[in-house]
Order: C-alpha cells, then sequence, then structure tokens
C-alpha cells in the first residue's frame, strides 16, 4: 500500500508497487493512517518546529484515480470511494507542515486531487500526465473535487481545460498553467528535487499551526468543502490577538 519514512524532518510518505495506486478503502486506510503518523510525529518532535512532507509513487502511475475496478458498475461504492477520499483531501489541507507532491507518473481523476491536495507539485517531463477524466467517462465531479480544482487552478482557461475538456496536461504545459511548480528530467530527479525542496521548506521551522492556519486561510472554500471546520473572521481576529 505505502510505506512512511523520516529523514531529518521530511516525512516521505511512499505509494508502493508497480500498479496503478487505485484509490480502494485499503490504500485510503493506509494513507490516512501514514498522514495521522505524520501529525503525531511531528508534534512530538524533539528538535522543535520544523517539518515537512513528501509525497511520492513508485512505477508508472503516481495514482490513476479511484478504484472503480471494485466498485464496478455501482453508483452506491463508487460513492463510497468518493465519501472515503474526502478525508484524505482534509488532512492534507490541514497538516500543519507544507507538503510536496512529487508527480513520477500519471495522476488521473482522484490520484490528480490527491496531488492538487499538497502545496508543491513536481513532475516528470518524460512520462505522465495529469488528467480529470470524469467528463470523458460520464461521471459527475464531487463537489468538493470541484472546491480543490477551483482553489488550486487559478487560470479560468486552465480549469476549463482541466474540467471540461478532459485535457491530458504533461508536465512543461502544466506548469505554463501553474498547476506544477517544477518540471524535472525523470522520475528519480523529481523525487530527489521534491525531496530537496522539503527538507529547504523543514528548515525555516515555521510553526505549524500557523502555517495550517494560515493555509485554510487561503482556501477557506475548499477545506469546507472536505470537512475542515474554518474559523470565522471574528475568530481569526481573537486568534491573531492572542498570538501577540
Amino acid at each position: 500500500m505505502c510505506t512512511l519514512e523520516q529523514r531529518g524532518r521530511v516525512f516521505v510518505l511512499t505509494l508502493t508497487g508497480d500498479g496503478e495506486h487505485r484509490l480502494g478503502h485499503p490504500l485510503i486506510a493506509s494513507i490516512r493512517s501514514a498522514l495521522a503518523s505524520v501529525l503525531a510525529a511531528a508534534q512530538a518532535q524533539p528538535q522543535g518546529p520544523g517539518a515537512a512532507l513528501v509525497t511520492v509513487a513508485e512505477g508508472r502511475f503516481f495514482s490513476n484515480g479511484l478504484d472503480i475496478g471494485w466498485a464496478g458498475a455501482s453508483r452506491a461504492r463508487l460513492g463510497e470511494l468518493v465519501d472515503a477520499l474526502r478525508p484524505v483531501a482534509a488532512d492534507l489541507l490541514a497538516l500543519p507542515m507544507p507538503t510536496v507532491a512529487a508527480v513520477t507518473g500519471h495522476a488521473s481523476a482522484g490520484g490528480f486531487l490527491l496531488a492538487l491536495c499538497h502545496d508543491y507539485r513536481l513532475m516528470r517531463a518524460d512520462r505522465g500526465v495529469l488528467y480529470m477524466s470524469e467528463v470523458d467517462i460520464g461521471l459527475p465531479l464531487p463537489p468538493y473535487f470541484v472546491h480543490v480544482l477551483r482553489a488550486k487552478i487559478s487560470q479560468a482557461h486552465a480549469l476549463r481545460d482541466v474540467v471540461l475538456r478532459g485535457k491530458k496536461l504533461r508536465a512543461p504545459e502544466a506548469k505554463e498553467m501553474g498547476v506544477v511548480d517544477v518540471v524535472c528530467p525523470g522520475a528519480p530527479k523529481t523525487a530527489t528535487e521534491a525531496l530537496k525542496l522539503a527538507e529547504q521548506l523543514a528548515a525555516r521551522k515555521w510553526d505549524g499551526a500557523v502555517y495550517a492556519s494560515i493555509r485554510m486561510s487561503m482556501f477557506p472554500d475548499a477545506c469546507r468543502a472536505v470537512g475542515i471546520a474554518v474559523e470565522s473572521d471574528e475568530e481569526k481576529s481573537r486568534h491573531f490577538a492572542s498570538r501577540l
């Protein structure tokens, strides 16, 4: 399913194996367990504040989306998976540290969403696409998918092409559209550069609670859509005053 390794201040979550990393109940549970461990370990770090997360995958796929093979023709089963993935998005958007996705292969539908829930995205240039496939396969987009897409793809034409055209984005075009931050020549370099970026971010030793609060204030609609309780403006003002 996945493994979790700590390298100094950086946590590396790896989707293991050569498969498609389909987001079924077992993989979703494994990712959530890993993220819970990251949160607990970060809060107990003896070296004080400062941590970051890198998510990477083995093989040709970052993640090919929800496990539609398990769901089959059952809309109820598909709905189960959509609901199960929502807390993963919440875990990432609320995680009290910078997050980096090393997109080392294809990221489709729910896999694309998984990458978007990270703060930074690095993508290999030689293989892989970002693809929101729902319009092509005749499935409506879950509301929380739409909110995350709106939050993370700021260019209107890019959002239109991703959602309404089902455009498959290779790394250079994704970077032009602002969907990914860095393009790397291959999978090993993508993973290496993601780890390097994470180390740089962790070295800033930011207060994790403050970092998460700022992130959530940047994307309030997306956070509400995935089930995160976002502070009201009045609560934010009180919280801000208490930190002075």
